[in-house]
């Protein structure tokens, strides 16, 4: 998905879902072939071929997910009311405390605060991370959670030298929050032409509410336009242009 909403940009946000058999590092690849640029994601084994200079069109520069480092200290926090799982979730809470202060600013106004404010407490976090795990069990959960971070620190302190990339991608994950819940209650696709199907109603579906329209209200009005609708048109019925063709088309 794409959302340039917390750097100011213009174009309007929209999520895309594909059908895939599988989570093999292929689908991913086919997915973004036709992408270059930067890519906010988790530390999924499969996205690795999108940063090696080997693919087609380029490497993606990689963007970790500060919100899953964050998780899984979290996690070890509940169970254990760790004080370092507490310190460390204080530290990372810091960093998003500036985040929200920057939420719709520029992206050069976001790059300097960053490197101003928040690059240095990042990199204390660091010091302190890798000192906090000479005092720690090698296999403890924390241990595991800690080296999890330290293992993708180039790639979670990318977006403090570029302010056009989110700390985390929850964004993507609340989109595919529909999914989960409608794989409780529905199971299956039926076949891979229903995936197909099911894919493009929630890019539709997710699009719409991340241009804060509702879903039904959008999909009702343009299934019952589309058949008489001009092809050359077609972008009128797009989720951000509808709530501007909306009102013309009930007046008609």
């Amino acid at each position: 998905m794409c959302d340039e909403r917390p750097h100011g940009g213009a174009r309007p946000p929209a999520a895309v879902f594909f059908a895939s058999p599988d989570r093999r590092g292929e689908r991913p690849l086919a997915h973004l072939a036709g992408f270059s640029g930067g890519l906010v994601a988790d530390g999924y084994a499969g996205f690795n071929a999108l940063y090696e200079e080997a693919r087609p069109g380029g490497a993606l520069t990689e963007a970790a997910c500060w919100a899953h480092v964050r998780r899984k200290i979290f996690d070890v926090h509940a169970a254990t009311g760790s004080a370092l799982a507490a310190e460390a979730l204080a530290r990372i809470g810091a960093l998003y405390g500036i985040e929200r202060e920057l939420h719709g600013k520029p992206p050069d106004a976001r790059t300097r605060e960053r490197q101003a404010r928040a690059k240095p407490l990042a990199a204390a976090l660091k010091v302190w991370a890798e000192r906090s795990l000479t005092q720690l069990p090698g296999r403890s959960e924390l241990a595991k959670a800690l080296r999890y971070m330290l293992a993708r620190w180039p790639a979670l302190a990318r977006a403090f030298d570029d302010g056009r990339i989110a700390l985390d991608n929850n964004a993507a994950e609340r989109a595919l929050r529909g999914v989960a819940v409608g794989r409780k209650n529905y199971l299956f696709a039926g076949s891979d032409l229903g995936a197909e199907r099911a894919a493009a109603f929630y890019s539709l579906i997710e699009t719409a509410k991340l241009n804060r329209l509702d879903p039904e209200a959008y999909l009702r009005d343009v299934l019952t336009r589309i058949a008489d609708h001009p092809v050359k048109r077609l972008t009128d019925l797009l989720p951000w242009n509808w709530t501007q063709a909306q009102p013309a088309a009930h007046a008609a």
